[in-house]
């Protein structure tokens, strides 16, 4: 890069923070998808994704690359990115789980610096004192967003003058694979990620998969056409998230990168550089202390997560150096009665620790009919007794170079010449699981005691 645009770059931060500091507080709009795979969006590369309105908004705000979330699972992941607390502090980390009593979350924070917080769609997080939202409006019975409400919503907002924070919470692209257009999708001529055994029955639900993804784009194009019409698109930083990856083997219930590693885009008119891309390792728990950075204000408690405004800003490119991640597979639908893994990254390795690696790993993906016709032709095939067998089996420490082995195929655990960074990675894990009272085995045992009553897949 030459002087002339490092100079130019550098003025253009400058003016983006100075523009940020003298805003009137800006509304705050989050759509989360619901097990949808970063890396089958358009804008992070998929050729076969039709995701038009996505894209579109990655090329209106800054896309970033190294964006993870604490667990491949819905719950713990919703609790976390609302409380800014890892899950095990929180209490929150099993699926289907609530936070302990006296937590506190985004509502708390913002409400005294005058916003009025609401949350439309998927809720699985508890109890109400912890998220005692304004405004909470679930999905209807065919799991649709309720556009009505988030137009009346952003609505009287915006009559009485109040900023708000308004999650959009999104059921697409869980499973059943129902929503959409399959047939914009050619099974035969696709590209299947390598973990996957191709045959016709796999395509097909992939079709399945990517029609869904389409619905939910659409989803997420409408929520922008409302903020649009109503004139506040321009006074909101609004947030695309993907959350953990789809159910199939190797990405949702996994603490691999296609599990926990998330696509974000965030469109902040008039700081954010239109068609940015950052590289900076941000996670879902830093969400909430940068909304209240943003907003002006201070955290009400110690949060665990670490405002990432100056990266939206211009002012910084490096935000952390460690992402972490945990899986308690305790508790989960037809999951085994134990499997913990825990994870660190530092942006290109990750490693993983499977606690019980004695234990057979279980979910209830390896249950479907899918998966049990991939076993069946593991019998003869080695490439699915390879896949079927990796994802069951698991040795009790793993170790990654995503960049250049995304789908986490290659365990280089075993390769000496990796033994330093194992070590360095281990310290850091420990480290981060002492912080959070994390014992590890004894920990995961006492999974079902963190579980809530009502169960919302």
């Amino acid at each position: 890069m030459n002087k002339v645009m490092v100079c130019a770059s550098f003025a253009f931060g400058m003016i983006n923070c100075i523009y940020a500091q003298h805003l009137p507080k800006p509304n705050f709009v989050l759509f989360i998808a619901d097990d949808c795979s970063h890396y089958d969006l358009g804008c992070y590369g998929n050729v076969d994704s039709q995701t038009p309105h996505i894209d579109e908004f990655a090329r209106q705000g800054m896309r970033f690359t190294k964006a993870y979330q604490a667990v491949p699972m819905s719950s713990p992941t919703r609790h976390n990115l609302y409380t800014g607390l890892w899950p095990v502090r929180s209490g929150a980390y099993p699926n289907h789980t609530c936070a302990d009593e006296g937590t506190i979350s985004i509502v708390h924070h913002l409400q005294p610096l005058g916003y009025k917080v609401a949350l439309i769609g998927k809720s699985h997080i508890a109890p109400k004192s912890v998220f005692p939202f304004d405004l909470y409006v679930p999905d209807n019975n065919n799991q649709e967003l309720n556009f009505r409400a988030i137009h009346e919503f952003i609505v009287d907002c915006r009559k009485k003058g109040q900023p708000f924070c308004l999650f959009v919470a999104s059921k697409q692209p869980h499973t059943p694979w129902n929503k959409g257009d399959a047939s914009l999708f050619n099974p035969k001529k696709i590209t299947l990620p390598p973990m996957y055994v191709d045959i016709p029955k796999t395509r097909q639900q992939f079709t399945k998969y990517l029609a869904e993804i389409n619905y939910m784009d659409w989803e997420f194009g409408k929520l922008l056409s409302i903020l649009d019409k109503e004139g506040v698109a321009d006074k909101s930083v609004v947030t695309y998230l993907s959350e953990q990856g789809n159910s199939l083997p190797f990405a949702k219930w996994t603490c691999y990168d296609a599990g926990v590693h998330s696509a974000c885009i965030i469109r902040w008119p008039q700081v954010i550089k239109p068609g940015s891309v950052s590289d900076a390792l941000v996670e879902y728990v830093d969400m909430v202390p940068t909304f209240i950075d943003i907003a002006g204000g201070k955290p009400q408690m110690r949060l665990d997560g670490k405002s990432f405004k100056r990266v939206l800003t211009g002012k910084k490119k490096k935000h952390k150096k460690y992402t972490f991640s945990l899986q308690t597979t305790r508790g989960i639908i037809k999951g085994s009665p134990y499997y913990g893994i825990r994870s660190v990254s530092d942006g290109r390795y990750r490693y993983i620790v499977n606690l019980t690696p004695n234990a057979t790993f279980r979910n209830t993906e390896v249950e479907s009919p899918l998966f049990k016709e991939w076993q069946r032709i593991a019998e003869t095939d080695i490439h699915a007794k390879v896949v079927t067998t990796k994802y069951q089996r698991r040795p009790a420490i793993e170790l990654y170079d995503v960049p250049n082995d995304p789908y986490c195929m290659n365990n280089l655990a075993e390769d000496n010449k990796y033994s330093r960074m194992i070590r360095h990675l281990d310290k850091e894990l420990k480290r981060w699981m002492k912080y959070c009272g994390d014992e590890g085995q004894l920990t995961e045992m006492r999974a079902l005691e963190h579980m809530a009553k009502g169960k919302d897949e």
